[in-house]
């Protein structure tokens, strides 16, 4: 599992005073950084080796402004080409938000799904998601 630890900003609220529900999917792109860089250590956009094939949110509890949210990361998911991200809003002991994106090894110059390496593989199999967590 890898985990992120971020302040809620007060521009992240909205005119209910909790988090605008738009944010979550920015937080959980930010936690996903280290995953990104088992494809491109350096994050060189111009070399930029996945795709999001689609994403969920499930929104299960207010998350408010003036505590620190954590995103958990795990991989719960690996296929040839694909693998699916589950990721969760942590805040105060308390889980406030969950979804699962599903990101795609891609060659865009060819237009077409890659297959994932042995050794990206293997990166992505130290954050498999455990049933128990």
């Amino acid at each position: 599992m890898l985990k992120e630890t971020f302040k809620v900003r007060f521009y992240e609220t909205d005119a209910l005073a909790h988090v605008n529900n738009t944010v979550v999917a920015g937080w959980f792109e930010t936690a996903r950084e280290p995953i990104f860089r088992v494809f491109t250590p350096d994050l060189d956009l111009q070399n930029w080796p996945l795709i999001i094939a689609s994403y969920k949110i499930d929104f299960l509890q207010q998350i408010m402004y003036g505590q620190e949210i954590e995103i958990h990361s795990y991989i719960s998911r690996m296929g040839n080409s694909s693998f699916d991200v589950y990721q969760e809003v942590w805040q105060q002991g308390e889980r406030k938000a969950s979804g699962t994106t599903v990101m795609v090894h891609f060659d865009y110059k060819n237009s077409r799904a890659t297959p994932i390496t042995d050794t990206q593989r293997a990166e992505l199999q130290k954050h498999l998601l455990n049933k128990d967590d």
